[in-house]
This record gives C-alpha cells, structure tokens and sequence, in this order.
C-alpha cells in the first residue's frame, strides 16, 4: 500500500484505479470488490473519500500485496461544502492516475466520471441526491445553485464515462428520471462473500432491522407503530465499529403504550453477525436502497426476508422475499404477524433468501462480471487506437 505506483503486471492482468468514501455501504462493497480483484490478479489503486478511516475498517487490506491505497478527506459531491472541495478531489485523483497509470477506472462516485484523463472508466451508481429524493419525497429537491452544479456535474459523468453501471434496472430507471437517457447502462447486483456469515444456528423469535430511527430512507420507524408479538431489534448505524476495550451496553428502549422494542447503537463486526445468524426475520424497510446489501447480508444468514413492496426489491428478491405493501405499517405488522403464527413459513422464506443469495449475490459473482466488463473496456480502447 505504498506511494511508489504499479509494479509491472505479469501475464497482462488489469490496473485498475478505484475510488469509494468511507460513510456508506459502499466501503463494504469495495472491500468485497477490491478482495477479489487482488485474489484474481488485478493490480488496484484504491483512493478514498468523506473521511480517514479508522485501523478497524483498513485492517481488510493486511496481506492484499496487489493494492495501494491512497486515503483522503476531501468532502463528497453531495455533503456541506463539497463542491468546494470537488476540483481539489479531481486534481488529486488525476495525480494518482499519472503516478499509477491504470488500465481503466472504476469510479464508484457518479461526479467523477468527467475526470478530464483519458484513461477509460466506468461509473457506479450507488445512490445520488435526486434520485433519493424522488423516491423519499417524491419530487426533487428545491432549486438551488447547489442543485444546478450537483444535477450538472453528475450528467456529465454520467456522459463521459464509457460504461455505467447500476445495481438493478430500476436504479437505472432512476437515473434517466432525474438525469436524461445520454448514457447506456448495465447492471451487475452488488455481492458478499457467503463466508462473512452464518446460516446454520439455530434461530430465534427475533425480528431484525438495520438503520437510524429518523432516516425517512430507511423508515425502520415503521416497526415502531404496532406491538408485533415478536422482540424486535434495531440497530441504529449502519456499518460496524471496532470493539471497544471493555463491554459497552447500547440498549435502549422505544416505547409506545402498547409495546418497547429494543434499539442498539452501533455494533461490532462480530455482533452483527451474532445477530444475523439469530434472527429468524429481516425486515428490509427502506422506501430508497440502491445498494441494499443489509438485505443481502440477512439471505446469507438465512433470515426470512419481509420487505416494503417497492421495485428494487421486487427485482432483488422475486418470490424469495415477503413483502409488506410499501410503506405501510400496518401490512408490515400482518405479515410479521404471519409469520409468528408459522414458523414453517418463516423458515421456508429463510432458505428461500439464501439460494437466491447463493445464486446472485456473492462476492465472486460480482467480480467476475466486472473482470469480464474491464475486458470489454479495455479491449474498445485498443479498437479505438
């Protein structure tokens, strides 16, 4: 992980220039990328933004001989003052492009895709501002001066690049309502390595739930509207944090006049996976989840999945999944309702999330789409010589 640039690559393997932030779901979609990039070859350039990370969320990269990895602080396009810090992100990334010189890029921030290099790249988009609102709120953000450089600098990303990429159809549907149709996408679903998980212990009455109370996103408010005759646990951050030196209890309780569910702070890797491998149903709540790898994370653990009735999910889980109709808490209580009164069904729809899982959602599947998709790059830009 050191500053001097690519060494030679033996038999042709593909350079690759990487970038990702350090706040959302996409640092574990790049470790499960950059993982197995290495694995198979691949010389990576991994270049961060949003914040420095912490020892516990680099310890992943120990060992990985094929990467360097270059973290910074720069601000992203869609945070306070951004685009302020948005020309000194781009000046940077194309030092690291100059240093490295990388067969392609793979740009995991839409904004970047104008970087004004000729390197080829491809972009992958995540989530963005608007399309988050027009599923949230159902309508655009007000306009702003903001609004206009954010809407402009994503178009011409989105125009530049030579692949885009979108983790479901209709995340690509998103992006032609918010930005136009000047670009030709495909879709490759984002992936977990099966082994993080454990799908073998014996379940428990406990539904699980993964997000913050007030985020409208991911509404797992709606779990606190009815007693479920269940327990219930959320968990109220997003993404693991590194054990503390002596036991921290982060219980606290949600109480209505009719029931409490329990609601925990933000957990360990470990923990997490405690509380997969326990559940024995994920409520997957969100009304926007592009990436959604919490839900993908629950089929590896074998929960039954109940979901909001929306198209992402739709398209994620077919007949795998329960569905509750969309954003409505009263059907997520029936159908949670449902499955207390069956357990049998509860662990049909566990096995049935997992062998769709199995089957479209590893890390390895993941990565060989985008291997055969940086072969296709790369082979236009010896055609385009």
């Amino acid at each position: 992980m050191g500053e001097e640039g690519f060494r030679p690559v033996p038999g042709g393997s593909v350079r690759v220039l990487v970038t990702t932030d350090t706040f959302s779901g996409v640092w574990t979609y790049t470790r499960e990328l950059v993982s197995g990039l290495v694995t198979h070859g691949a010389q990576v350039a991994l270049v961060s933004f949003g914040e420095i990370p912490l020892p516990h969320q680099t310890s992943w990269m120990q060992g990985l001989h094929g990467l360097e990895y270059h973290p910074t602080a720069f601000r992203l396009d869609w945070m306070q003052e951004g685009e302020q810090d948005f020309q000194a992100a781009q000046e940077y990334l194309c030092s690291i492009v100059h240093d490295t010189r990388p067969d392609l890029l793979h740009l995991n921030q839409l904004s970047f895709g104008a970087l004004p290099v000729e390197t080829p790249r491809l972009v992958v988009a995540h989530g963005d501002v608007i399309t988050w609102w027009l599923s949230v709120h159902g309508r655009e953000p007000a306009d702003s001066a903001w609004l206009d450089w954010y809407r402009e600098t994503i178009v011409r990303g989105l125009q530049r690049a030579e692949a885009v990429v979108t983790t479901s159809r209709w995340m690509d549907q998103m992006l032609r309502l918010a930005y136009g149709d000047n670009h030709e996408a495909c879709v490759i679903h984002p992936g977990r390595n099966p082994i993080y998980f454990n799908p073998f212990v014996s379940k428990e009455d406990l539904v699980l739930a993964i997000g913050r109370l007030w985020d409208t996103g991911k509404q797992v408010a709606l779990l606190t509207h009815h007693s479920h005759g269940i327990p219930v646990c959320i968990v109220g951050a997003d993404h693991p944090v590194p054990s503390p030196p002596t036991p921290i209890r982060a219980d606290v309780r949600v109480s209505t006049d009719e029931h409490e569910i329990a609601v925990r702070g933000a957990q360990t890797e470990a923990q997490l996976r405690t509380l997969y491998s326990r559940s024995s149903v994920f409520a997957a709540t969100s009304r926007y989840e592009p990436l959604g790898l919490t839900s993908i994370e629950a089929a590896f653990s074998r929960c039954a999945l109940v979901a909001n009735d929306t198209p992402a999910y739709r398209e994620f889980w077919g007949d795998a999944a329960l569905y509750f109709e969309r954003n409505d808490a009263d059907s997520l209580a029936e159908v949670l309702h449902k499955l207390q009164e069956d357990r049998e069904l509860a662990r049909l729809y566990g096995t049935r999330a997992y062998n769709r899982a199995r089957e479209r959602f590893t890390a390895k599947r993941m990565v060989d789409d985008y291997l055969r998709l940086y072969r296709q790059l790369r082979a236009l830009k010896v055609a385009v010589a």
